[in-house]
């Protein structure tokens, strides 16, 4: 039925919950200690502008220590100080301690800030790519060692998309995104540690901040705005914060690598870190969550495997688990493939997958306008195919292809992979009930990157146990079975389907709710 209408007061049942901290001292007195012992790593980075802010192997002093368990102590009370209190009534509200209701806020703004926070969380991995080269150097590591890096970041995003998704749908979505943030802050000192070992543990913590953002957020969205809008603006969200955030990280790196080293692109990210910590005042709780939470809450995870949710489940999994192989495995290597075959016109690989990944910009686009006006499951399976087609004319073309040719795989390559990735999360969020949003979410977006620990070595071997051609229609067939999955038994949230539309939206200078079924 429909609750509400245009023009009409909205009730404060439905309307999404004003912005409300359990424990306001707590937590703000955990900020101000985590901020302080971040403060004391940046200056002891600072302190060392004379080396060249080379800092490797040099001991850590009691300062340093305790300003490690500063940080601890910080994030852990704001943590607890976000955990909503009292007891649930029959009814569906909370008795006490409960996210409070009031006048409704901008939809915009609200778009604005949760883009924003996704688009931090995006330049955490991508920044990966750009501090390898000048901690290798500085460590003296092997490929092989430094190759550890990405391994142990990518396993924490695993872990904490299913920790925080399973979180949103425990204790709030706002709770757990502000909870993330606060992470995030302590993690940046990932920028002072003297040894290897020391970089690796708060790279993992990094990446266990940064996996749950993403499905945290798409529930928040999708429970916040209206459904007529909503598909068309997560999906161009999706696409545009992971560019942004890659984008973002390769220009810092370009400007402030050469002036203070590799260390300095974690402590850049601390002033955007702080600003989202700042704007939580402006990210509402979701009024679907809030009632929900009067109701039977069902058991951890294997709710995701018990009817109604097992098909869909299934057909998530192996969408999200095809992409991450694809973009983990085979796009890892082409760079390399690139500059092997020379067919790209004297370009450097580099240069040439740089400005590839521009084409997700008007894919992206695309990509929204097919979701949200034509059909879900259809655009799914259109970026699917997308993607297995060009692996496959990647396996035609074969390494000693024509350039113009070379080329066109490539860039198909890269539009198929940014669109099916745009598309899984909203996706996600959109076919499960509020119950457990948060932990589907967490589910497919710990599936997708779970391709960073299997992808590269796997097709490493088959690389060189079967060549190019070989490998990339291998890569393909997994895709091809993801497209049909969702082509045939996928929901499409499109044409009627749509899980459980929000409760509440947001306005843009009126009152107006969404319906409820």
């Amino acid at each position: 039925m429909t609750v509400g209408a245009v023009g009409r007061e909205t009730p404060a049942a439905t309307r999404p919950a004003r912005p409300f901290i359990p424990r306001p001292f707590l937590f703000w007195a955990g900020v101000v200690l985590t901020c302080a012992g971040v403060g004391e790593h940046v200056w002891m980075f600072a302190a060392a502008a004379p080396m060249h802010f080379k800092v490797s192997m040099m001991p850590m002093d009691p300062f340093m220590w305790a300003a490690m368990a500063a940080i601890t102590v910080g994030v852990l009370a704001s943590g607890w100080a976000l955990v909503p209190g009292g007891r649930v009534d029959g009814v569906g509200t909370v008795a006490a301690g409960a996210p409070r209701t009031g006048p409704t806020v901008s939809r915009r703004r609200v778009i604005a800030i949760l883009s924003f926070a996704l688009m931090v969380d995006q330049m955490k991995p991508a920044t990966l790519a750009f501090i390898e080269p000048g901690m290798r150097a500085e460590y003296g590591l092997s490929a092989s060692r430094v190759a550890w890096l990405p391994a142990i970041a990518l396993t924490g995003t695993v872990v904490g998309s299913l920790v925080w998704g399973r979180a949103a749908d425990r204790v709030g979505r706002r709770a757990t995104i502000l909870t993330a943030s606060l992470l995030f802050l302590g993690t940046t000192v990932c920028g002072a540690m003297p040894t290897f070992g020391g970089t690796l543990v708060m790279c993992f913590l990094m990446g266990l901040a940064a996996g749950g953002m993403l499905p945290v957020v798409y529930a928040l969205m999708t429970e916040t705005l209206p459904p007529g809008r909503r598909a068309f603006v997560m999906v161009m969200q999706a696409g545009l914060t992971t560019t942004g955030g890659y984008m973002a990280a390769s220009g810092l790196a370009a400007v402030l690598i050469p002036l203070a080293g590799w260390r300095v692109l974690w402590f850049a990210q601390l002033p955007l870190v702080l600003v989202l910590i700042g704007l939580n005042h402006w990210i509402p709780e979701s009024a679907a969550y809030t009632l929900s939470r009067g109701r039977p809450q069902p058991p951890p995870m294997s709710a995701l495997l018990r009817r109604p949710h097992t098909g869909r489940t299934l057909i998530v999994s192996g969408y999200a688990l095809a992409w991450g192989l694809v973009y983990w495995g085979f796009v890892t290597f082409l760079p390399t493939l690139l500059d092997d075959s020379g067919q790209h016109g004297g370009m450097s690989a580099a240069t040439l997958l740089f400005l590839s990944s521009l084409l997700s910009v008007p894919t992206c686009v695309i990509a929204s306008w097919l979701y949200a006006r034509w059909s879900a499951r259809g655009t799914m399976v259109v970026y699917a195919a997308v993607t297995a087609g060009a692996l496959v004319a990647v396996a035609v073309v074969g390494p000693s292809g024509g350039r113009f040719a070379t080329l066109a795989a490539v860039m198909g390559l890269l539009v198929g992979t940014s669109g099916v990735i745009a598309l899984l999360g909203p996706y996600t969020a959109e076919i499960y009930p509020t119950a457990i949003r948060g932990t589907a979410g967490g589910w497919a977006a710990a599936v997708s990157k779970s391709g960073g620990a299997f992808g590269p070595p796997l097709i490493a071997a088959l690389l060189s146990a079967s060549g190019l051609r070989t490998t990339a229609l291998l890569t393909a067939l997994p895709m091809v079975v993801a497209a049909v999955a969702v082509a045939v038994r996928g929901s499409d949230p499109s044409a009627g389907s749509r899980a459980e539309p929000a409760a509440a939206t947001i306005t843009d200078g009126r009152r107006e709710t969404a319906g409820v079924r």
